[in-house]
């Protein structure tokens, strides 16, 4: 019988993170998750130097990438996201990372729930559970805050586009 410590063993952990916009919810879910890996690039620039689905067809299965430039303080040049779970109506969706961004090497596995809800005054509240499994002696907790700046950012600059192309995304 093999015997692990505890400390050896991976450990789950998980954040949440809730971002108030302006912007109606089936809006911003179609530009910041749905549609992200075509506006990423043009919004973002700075930190995504391209996106592209690298299989399937935006629907459950289908597996997209995130290149990222050299100067985006990213500890991983790119990852690839596969789309586990989708309701376009309900504005949700879950993601698991396969591949980059960490995977191997400090992350064992890890996935996103994102879910857009409408508020009463015709905004929304981004609502984002991420459930993550480190490697045996990886320590992340300085990561958190910045993974959570990231995914503020991803979701402000999409804010950003739609508030300055009202048609966009209808």
């Amino acid at each position: 019988m093999v015997r692990r410590s505890r400390a050896a063993m991976a450990s789950t952990n998980s954040w949440t993170l809730e971002i108030t916009s302006p912007v109606t919810a089936p809006r911003l879910f179609r530009a910041a998750v749905m549609d992200w890996h075509t506006l990423a690039p043009k919004l973002a620039s700075h930190v995504v130097a391209s996106a592209h689905i690298v299989q399937g067809d935006a629907r459950v299965g289908s597996v997209r990438q995130f290149n990222f430039t050299s100067g985006a303080a990213m500890p991983f040049g790119f990852m690839k996201e596969r789309l586990e779970f989708l309701d376009a109506d309900k504005f949700e969706c879950k993601s698991t990372l396969v591949e980059g961004g960490g995977i191997g090497v400090a992350i064992e596995t890890a996935t996103s729930h994102i879910k857009v809800e409408p508020t009463a005054d015709g905004g929304s509240v981004v609502k984002v559970d991420s459930t993550y499994k480190l490697l045996p002696g990886v320590e992340v907790k300085d990561k958190i805050a910045k993974a959570k700046e990231s995914v503020t950012a991803i979701f402000k600059a999409a804010e950003a586009f739609l508030v300055a192309n009202p048609d966009a995304y209808n």
